[in-house]
């Protein structure tokens, strides 16, 4: 099928053109391809710069395949342009993310979270306790990337102190970042899904709350049940774990 749009004030014509689902797949399924075999290749040194080339490979397929159906190279500039423009504000958050935990790892907040959290938490209670923690967290910023960059190291710096699995406490930051980052009026993927499908924030939000809610409660039982039982006589001495990041860095109340 195909459908005019005729801006009047140039008298240009732009054809856009549906694709069958074959010719649409063309490019998904050789950009999977090319990145499983680049993969397999080169091993971990893929992330080196050779997946870059993939992805240039992939881009052109898909050119090729719009070229053959007849679409404008100015159609697709305008469309790859506003791609990025829709996720520029992941890619910033993602930069921020980095330079934020960093600094709080050098300035010593992230350690402080440490230093006073061995004093607070409970290894019974730990992983349970972590969920709710970076649940509270995600809700407040919006973001999970934050959540888990930030308090999240933290949370698996304590476990390591208590003897507890840095895994598993990584599922419960996961999984309590995840929970706040969907149920945020803040997250930008809470406030895009409601904006492209044309409802309101907030009913968006009380309508996921029907199986968010029921998950992060048998989530919290999982994690309550793993406490009891989980083993931490590889705990170390909290004294000494302190100790070693009070002569390392300042730590004070204040940078809580």
């Amino acid at each position: 099928m195909e459908s005019q749009n005729i801006n009047h004030e140039d008298e240009k014509i732009i054809i856009n053109q549906e694709l069958n689902i074959w010719e649409a797949l063309i490019p998904v399924i050789a950009l999977v391809g090319l990145l499983a075999y680049n993969v397999f290749v080169f091993g971990d040194s893929a992330l080196g710069g050779s997946n870059q080339f993939i992805l240039i490979m992939g881009a052109a397929i898909a050119a090729i395949v719009g070229f053959k159906n007849k679409v404008s190279y100015k159609s697709m500039v305008e469309e790859v342009a506003q791609n990025l423009k829709s996720t520029t504000g992941a890619i910033l958050i993602l930069l921020m993310v980095g330079a934020l935990a960093g600094t709080w790892l050098v300035s010593g907040i992230i350690p402080t979270m440490i230093y006073y959290g061995l004093d607070i938490l409970n290894p019974t209670i730990f992983l349970a306790a972590c969920v709710i923690i970076c649940a509270v967290i995600s809700v407040a910023t919006g973001s999970s990337w934050t959540t888990s960059a930030t308090v999240g190291i933290a949370l698996i710096g304590i476990a390591g102190a208590l003897g507890i699995s840095p895994g598993m406490t990584a599922g419960a930051v996961l999984s309590g970042a995840y929970f706040g980052d969907k149920l945020s009026p803040l997250s930008d993927t809470t406030n895009l899904a409601p904006a492209m499908a044309g409802t309101d924030l907030f009913t968006h939000i009380r309508y996921m709350t029907y199986t968010t809610v029921p998950t992060i409660i048998v989530t919290l039982l999982f994690f309550i049940i793993l406490g009891f039982t989980n083993d931490t006589t590889g705990a170390a001495d909290v004294s000494q774990y302190q100790g070693a990041i009070d002569a390392t860095f300042n730590t004070t109340p204040c940078y809580l």
